[in-house]
């Protein structure tokens, strides 16, 4: 694979006009695209307007903003991404639209081309079915909006070419980004691992253990999130957050841990889908959702049952559960090769702003309190909650791992 120079972006709407505002903010030459004339004319502004109010905010220098600006252009067909090195589609989450459009990029572009693709929740190795030289197809999934968000995931599928991989964390680098390599799986990292934040306190407001807004409150207050489930499932929607759980309970087999919630499912069907319908767990009208009380928040999770109760009496039933489970997931992703503990903590810090990440938390909790916790779960609620056959191996290497980085920081100090 040559040197990327050159980048080019499939789809002008938020994601892809985002994504190409950091490519050339890298310093590359860019060229969005977008079939409709309308919407590319729409994203090359919304570009500019980007660039320029960074540069007001302090997040760039003006003339860097310039310089970007000048490097962007507007691509009227497929034919104009030809001669990039890395084309990076933004379409919608259509398989068989992805997969044409690859086809199309394949003709279109040297055979050298890196083709990457910014799904969150198709697999990889699906778009590039029908591409020929799927060893240059690549996941690169930016979080949303990308010129804020830190992370980019490069998806690695069982194709993809090593060189492949490195030009593409490459041009993440220079982005600007944090990037961290991942397997093609359901979900890839970051929204495999945020699975039991959602699931798993859905479980707890269908058993009854506490309403969503205490739930919530625990969460924020007592773990140092800075949003609790319920509020990301309503500022999400609610019938995008199922058509999530749906997918992952489909593409990983159905396991029950997996299994989307009944109570979405009604509230859909009634209408209530957060923030965008006024309505979903909360209800949104002219003041505050909710009420905060900053004295007793921690910044980094507690699990010390003295600590919840001041925040809630069922404090102590539902962060312990949740970080439990947290771990468990953690440790099957670990086990199926999803990503490098180090990467997994990386994921949840930047792409969904938690205040450890997982492995962290666990670490936090120490392996007897996991085990003992999910076992006692699995004892009173079945197999949802059956340990990861690795979990305690897992544990006790990232522990090590912990206390060994310690180590060598102290002995750093001392010099």
């Amino acid at each position: 694979m040559n040197e990327v120079e050159r980048i080019g972006v499939v789809g002008a709407g938020t994601m892809g006009a985002g994504i190409a505002q950091i490519a050339a903010l890298g310093g590359y030459e860019t060229r969005l695209h977008d079939p409709i004339p309308a919407a590319l004319e729409k994203g090359v502004q919304r570009l500019r307007e980007a660039l320029a109010k960074g540069a007001t905010k302090g997040l760039w220098a003006e003339e860097d903003a310039d310089a970007a600006s000048d490097r962007v252009g507007a691509a009227r067909s497929l034919r104009d991404l030809g001669e990039c090195d890395l084309v990076i589609e933004a379409a919608p989450e259509d398989l068989g639209l992805k997969r044409e459009l690859f086809t199309s990029l394949a003709e279109t572009c040297t055979e050298e081309t890196i083709l990457a693709s910014n799904t969150s929740s198709l697999p990889v190795s699906a778009i590039a079915a029908e591409t020929p030289r799927p060893e240059r197809v690549v996941g690169m999934h930016f979080f949303n909006p990308p010129a804020l968000m830190k992370l980019v995931e490069v998806v690695a599928t069982a194709d993809s070419s090593e060189a492949a991989l490195t030009a593409t964390t490459e041009v993440g680098v220079r982005m600007g980004r944090t990037p961290i390599r991942a397997k093609d799986s359901p979900g890839f990292i970051a929204n495999r691992l945020a699975r039991p934040f959602t699931l798993e306190s859905l479980r707890m407001l269908a058993e009854g253990v506490a309403e969503a807004a205490t739930i919530d409150r625990v969460c924020r207050l007592g773990g140092g999130f800075r949003m609790g489930p319920f509020e990301l499932i309503d500022l999400i929607g609610l019938d995008v957050n199922l058509s999530v759980a749906r997918s992952f309970y489909a593409q990983g087999g159905e396991p029950e841990r997996w299994r989307p919630s009944p109570i979405q499912e009604q509230m859909v069907e009634e209408g209530k889908l957060g923030r965008k319908s006024g309505e979903g767990f909360y209800a949104y009208g002219d003041g505050p959702h909710r009420e905060e009380d900053p004295d007793l928040r921690f910044d980094t999770p507690t699990l010390a049952a003295e600590d919840l109760v001041q925040i809630d009496p069922a404090g102590p039933m539902i962060l312990p559960r949740l970080i439990a489970q947290i771990a468990n997931e953690t440790a099957f992703a670990l086990e199926e090769g999803v990503g490098s503990p180090e990467d997994m903590d990386t994921a949840m810090r930047l792409g969904f702003n938690w205040p450890m990440g997982p492995f962290e938390m666990t670490i936090l909790m120490g392996r007897p309190g996991v085990i003992r916790h999910l076992e006692e779960l699995r004892r009173d609620r079945g197999e949802t909650y059956r340990p990861a056959p690795e979990l305690a191996a897992a544990i006790e290497r990232r522990m090590a791992k912990a206390e060994e980085m310690k180590r060598r920081a102290a002995e750093r100090g001392r010099r």
